[in-house]
């Protein structure tokens, strides 16, 4: 596998000897000093460029990168959003390394390059890129929820456990997990982000999909949480539910406390005793 010093300079040498690239940027966790640094990273570039056409119509320019797994082009998939203003080549290579690169048009550099704090200019040829402060995930802290926001999260929480019931009573084991997975787990996640973002004056980021609240977590509540991920046997998804239950009970009395919000007890009681009946039918 090739080490960051040799991928910064390929990636840099493209650049310096092409005349059609004026600038090069590095965006994401490479950028920031404090992220945890492993061989998974990616390395998230942004070329500016003078045409995208260019760079897009013939893309035999990549081969240079290295040998390649596959290549993923967002921008031209009818599945995604089509973005006129970039144009975007993630790219997996034999060797491991990953490197998302972006196109940008040179009129729309500067307005792009102030879009992510979390960015590092690495070349600017023509000198006249705006002066950027350190690279700093705030873009991306937890936000402190008004009590709306938290009175919305409660109730969606309650309000679909009945569904992953409803599921498993019929033993329509897709509708159950597609609830449990994409409602009830994510409201749980909120509820629990929430929490760190207290603790820590809501002044750190909970990473992608959440991938960062375990750090916050004691041991007991980690391997619940993960129990909130069931096979697919009946039992499991019961069992993962009410664990989900619990652990969202918990945390969302302790983010009402601390922000001075209501925690619908109502709600809770009568719901989990709804939801007990039937476990027991």
């Amino acid at each position: 596998m090739r080490t960051e010093e040799e991928m910064f300079e390929l990636i840099l040498s493209v650049a310096k000897s092409d005349r059609r690239i004026r600038a090069v940027w590095l965006n994401g966790s490479k950028a920031s000093p404090h992220a945890k640094k492993d061989r998974f990273q990616d390395y998230d570039i942004v070329y500016v460029v003078k045409s995208l056409n260019e760079f897009i119509e013939n893309t035999n320019w990549l081969h240079v990168f290295g040998e390649r797994i596959i290549m993923q082009k967002p921008d031209a998939m009818s599945m995604f959003s089509v973005r006129e203003d970039r144009y975007a080549f993630l790219m997996l290579f034999k060797d491991g390394n990953r490197i998302d690169l972006t196109l940008v048009p040179q009129s729309l550099k500067k307005e792009i390059l102030l879009e992510e704090k979390m960015t590092k200019v690495l070349l600017d040829k023509d000198y006249d890129l705006p002066q950027l402060e350190a690279p700093t995930d705030s873009d991306f802290w937890i936000k402190k929820p008004s009590e709306s926001f938290y009175d919305n999260c409660c109730n969606e929480f309650w309000w679909v456990t009945t569904y992953v019931a409803k599921g498993i009573c019929r033993n329509d084991i897709l509708y159950a997990q597609a609830h449990l997975n994409q409602v009830i787990r994510p409201m749980l996640l909120q509820m629990i982000s929430w929490r760190v973002g207290i603790i820590t004056q809501f002044s750190v980021s909970d990473g992608k999909f959440y991938n960062r609240i375990p750090d916050y977590l004691s041991e007991v509540d980690q391997e619940q949480l993960l129990k909130t991920y069931p096979s697919g046997m009946t039992e499991e998804i019961w069992q993962s539910l009410f664990i989900a239950i619990e652990l969202f009970r918990k945390f969302a009395r302790e983010v009402g406390q601390q922000l001075g919000y209501q925690y619908p007890e109502s709600d809770d009681k009568k719901v989990h005793g709804y939801l007990e009946s039937l476990y027991k039918s």
